[in-house]
């Protein structure tokens, strides 16, 4: 009877969810709050590299990243311009969700990248707390005007993670997914935070870098140096799999933790943003998208290097193209997820579906 119960309760919970945004009604968005990898670090990596690999300050004023993983700038400075939020970004380039699960040596700062569950939501709590000397508070958010974005899993299940079985032994996929979900848990028991956009992966197996040879798949990247011991087609099928079987996972996990398991007791609202639809559609309808003066490309991307990373050649139009480079969305796939995050934000995205 309880599991019948936990089912009908669980296709209620999608009616709902389906029907209308619910409970998903922030004030005015006044802050953006962003947790994640390269897809949205504006440059927090960059400081642990020119650091000896330690970190920020407590109320570090993180400068506008100019030239992001993208080529310029991130999805999460576009969103913050276009939804007039102030963006507090903590997302470091090359992040997994917990080094617990999936760590990454990094020998430039001779260690692990800095994780979220580690590294970039304790920044967040310590800068939640910080108080500038004879100053106003480093962050004034409410629960009710401040929106919290979460997007990681691109190193969580790229290589050197568990599509190359580099994961801490015994470790799995739902570890990964657990992680994400405690992340809202640690946001809301500490700061009370309460709205949530979570993103979820990308249609990794469509990047260059994990392509099949026929999307143009890249013999090896400088973010894959390892790829020609591997079979390039399996590489992303097995890629495609895990993307698929997570973003279920996500599809699912949401609304049975807040409509069904009523995890956080009525005080979390969450919209699961499809940015794999998205993109995915960028793919596969690229002219109603990218707008470069060249043909529109979705297999190409803009910064050809070698695999060292050097001998960098950037293509023309950059506008026109889906991926910077064999790992990375552009610019323009960027200022599209921005501007489809402010509809999710507003409530009225078909790319976003709404849990309270």
């Amino acid at each position: 009877m309880h599991t019948l119960t936990a089912v009908l309760a669980l296709s209620s919970a999608f009616t709902l969810g389906n029907a209308s945004p619910g409970g998903w009604k922030p004030q005015s968005v006044k802050n953006l709050v962003t947790f994640g990898d390269s897809f949205t670090d504006e440059g927090r990596l960059g400081y642990f590299i020119n650091n000896k690999g330690s970190a920020p300050p407590v109320g570090w004023e993180q400068p506008v990243g100019l030239n992001t993983a993208s080529g310029g700038l991130s999805w999460s400075r576009y969103a913050s311009i276009y939804s007039k939020a102030k963006l507090y970004n903590y997302a470091v380039g090359g992040a997994v969700c917990s080094n617990k699960i999936t760590p990454r040596f990094f020998s430039a700062i001779n260690a692990p990248f800095p994780s979220v569950t580690e590294y970039e939501v304790p920044a967040f709590i310590a800068d939640s707390k910080y108080r500038r000397p004879r100053s106003d508070p480093f962050f004034s958010g409410k629960p009710s005007d401040t929106v919290y974005a979460i997007w990681i899993g691109t190193n969580d299940l790229g290589n050197d993670a568990f599509l190359t079985d580099s994961q801490v032994r015994g470790k799995t996929l739902k570890d990964y997914v657990d992680c994400v979900y405690s992340i809202i848990d640690t946001l809301n028991d500490k700061v009370g935070a309460k709205y949530f956009v979570l993103l979820n992966l990308a249609p990794l197996h469509l990047l260059p870098q994990y392509a099949t040879p026929e999307n143009n798949g890249v013999t090896a990247s400088q973010f894959f140096p390892q790829k020609p011991a591997y079979n390039a087609t399996e590489i992303s099928y097995r890629m495609q799999s895990a993307v698929t079987t997570v973003n279920e996972i996500f599809a699912y996990r949401t609304p049975f933790e807040t409509e069904v398991s009523d995890r956080w007791d009525g005080n979390v609202k969450i919209a699961n943003f499809d940015v794999n639809a998205l993109l995915t559609d960028i793919w596969n309808n690229p002219k109603g998208y990218l707008n470069g003066t060249a043909e529109a490309n979705v297999t190409g991307f803009v910064n050809q290097c070698d695999v060292q990373g050097q001998n960098c050649k950037k293509a023309d139009s950059p506008d026109s193209f889906l991926w910077f480079d064999e790992l990375h969305p552009s610019e323009q796939a960027s200022r599209i997820v921005a501007r489809e995050f402010v509809g999710v934000l507003k409530g009225k995205s078909k790319w976003a579906k709404y849990w309270a």
